[in-house]
C-alpha cells in the first residue's frame, strides 16, 4: 500500500519535520498549541506536530475543490472504509476480519462507550490496565459500571502485565468485560503473544467480552510487534470488539473517524438494534482522508515512524544521562514516555512543577489514576529542535534547588 520509501523521500520527509518553525507551531488552531500561553512548550495531548502526509491532503482539497459537501455516495450507508480496514488487517498482520462486522465511530473513545453501553449493564464490572487514559476510566463509571483495576508492574526493566492478579480479581469480581489497551497508553507497552494469549484464555475460562483499543498500533518499534487481540483464534475472535482509528499515526483526530470490528455476535446484533442515525455518522471527509492513510501513506509513515525513533532514543538518552532520579521504560510503540518522578521528592504533581518552572506543559500523572501518581506523560512528537529545548527545560526543572 503507497509508495516505497527510498532514501529521497525519507530525507525530504525529514527535512520538513526539521524546518518546522516554532513560530509557525503556535498559530496552529489545534488544542495542543493553542491552549498554552508564549512561553510555554506543549508536549501533553497525543497529536504530533508534524504536516499530514500529502496524498491525504490532496484527497481532501480534491473533495473540498469539487465543490460538492453534500451526501455521500454510500449504498446502504456502508462507507468504503470497511473494505479498506479489512485488506489492511489481512496485509499487516494476517488477520481477516469480516467488512460487513465494521462500524464506523467518531473516535475511538465514542466507539468504546457505545460498545460497553450495549454489552454491560448497570453494575457491571470492567476490568482495565492501569494506569489509564482518563476518559476511559470516566467514560466505565459514567454509565454506572464499576472498574476493575489492573495494574501493570515495573519489573526493573519494563511494565509487565500480571496474568494471575488478573485471572484472581476478574473471578472474585464478576466481571464482565476485559478494556484492552494494546500498544498500552500512557506505558508504551505493546504486549506479546504470551501475554495476549494468558489474557485470552482467562477471558475464556470465565466468558469475559474484551474491547481491544488498538490505536497505537501502527506506531509499534522495532524488534516489537502488534499483534490484533482478534487474531488470536477463531475463539476469541468471537468475544473481541477491536477499535482503531488512523488519528494517532497519521495526525487526523481532527476529522473524526474511527472504525469498530464487531467479533461479537451478540453484540452485532444489539447495535443493528439501535435507531440508525443515534450514534451519528462520519462525514466523508474523516472517511476518505482515512482510506488515503491506509493505502497511500505507507512512504510517509515508515519516515515518521524513523524519526519518532530517534526522538524516543534522545528522551532516554538524554534523561538518563542528565536526570537520573527520573525513572524512564522505554516505550515499545507510541510517541508518549511515561515518566517516573517520584524520586524526586517534590510534594506537588510534577506536571505542576515542569510548568511552572520549566514552562513545559506535560500530561498529569493523576489523569491516569489509579497508578499516576507522581508521573506525567510526555508527548515526544515534535521537531527535534523543539524536543530538545523540552528535554533541556524538563532538565533545568529538575536540578533547580
Amino acid at each position: 500500500m503507497g509508495a516505497a520509501l527510498t532514501t529521497t523521500s525519507a530525507e525530504v520527509i525529514t527535512r520538513s519535520f526539521d524546518d518546522l518553525d516554532l513560530a509557525d507551531l503556535r498559530q496552529r488552531p489545534g488544542a495542543k498549541w493553542r491552549c498554552v500561553p508564549v512561553d510555554v512548550l506543549p508536549a501533553w495531548v497525543a497529536d504530533m506536530d508534524f504536516p499530514v502526509a500529502d496524498p491525504i491532503l490532496d484527497r481532501v482539497r480534491r473533495i473540498a475543490g469539487g465543490a460538492d459537501l453534500g451526501y455521500p455516495d454510500w449504498p446502504g450507508g456502508v462507507s468504503p472504509l470497511r473494505e479498506v480496514f479489512a485488506a489492511r488487517m489481512a496485509s499487516r498482520h494476517g488477520w481477516h476480519p469480516r467488512a460487513e462486522h465494521v462500524r464506523e465511530f467518531a473516535n475511538v473513545t465514542q466507539a468504546v462507550q457505545v460498545m460497553l453501553h450495549l454489552v454491560t449493564a448497570v453494575g457491571d464490572v470492567v476490568a482495565v490496565h492501569t494506569p489509564a487514559f482518563r476518559p476511559i476510566t470516566a467514560g466505565v463509571t459514567a454509565m454506572g459500571r464499576r472498574v476493575l483495576p489492573i495494574p501493570m508492574r515495573d519489573d526493573g526493566s519494563r511494565w509487565q502485565f500480571d496474568a494471575e492478579r488478573f485471572a484472581r480479581e476478574a473471578a472474585g469480581t464478576g466481571c464482565r468485560v476485559l478494556l484492552l489497551v494494546n500498544p498500552h497508553n500512557p506505558t508504551g507497552r505493546v504486549f506479546t503473544a504470551d501475554e495476549l494469549h494468558a489474557m485470552a484464555e482467562i477471558a475464556v475460562r470465565h466468558d469475559l467480552l474484551v474491547i481491544s483499543d488498538e490505536v497505537h498500533s501502527d506506531l509499534t518499534y522495532q524488534p516489537y510487534a502488534h499483534i490484533p487481540f482478534a487474531s488470536l483464534s477463531p475463539e476469541v475472535a468471537a468475544r473481541t470488539i477491536t477499535v482503531t482509528s488512523a488519528s494517532k499515526a497519521f495526525n487526523l483526530a481532527g476529522l473524526r473517524t474511527a472504525v469498530c470490528h464487531v467479533g461479537v455476535p451478540a453484540a452485532r446484533q444489539a447495535l443493528a438494534d439501535q435507531p440508525a442515525e443515534l450514534f451519528g455518522t462520519v462525514n466523508v471527509l474523516g472517511v476518505q482522508a482515512t482510506i488515503a492513510a491506509w493505502t497511500e501513506c505507507d512512504a510517509w509513515q515508515t519516515a515518521t515512524l524513523r524519526y519518532l525513533e530517534r526522538n524516543r532514543l534522545l528522551v532516554c538518552d538524554v534523561l538518563r544521562r542528565e536526570a537520573p532520579r527520573i525513572r524512564l521504560r522505554a516505550p515499545e510503540a507510541t510517541y508518549l514516555a511515561w515518566l517516573d518522578c517520584r524520586a524526586l521528592g517534590w510534594d506537588e504533581d510534577p506536571a505542576s512543577r515542569f510548568l511552572r518552572e520549566g514552562r513545559v506543559l506535560l500530561s498529569a500523572g493523576p489523569d491516569f489514576d489509579p497508578g499516576g501518581d507522581g508521573f506525567v506523560r510526555l508527548n515526544f512528537a515534535s521537531p527535534r529542535h523543539v524536543l530538545t529545548e523540552v528535554l533541556r527545560r524538563i532538565v533545568g526543572t529538575v536540578r533547580r534547588p
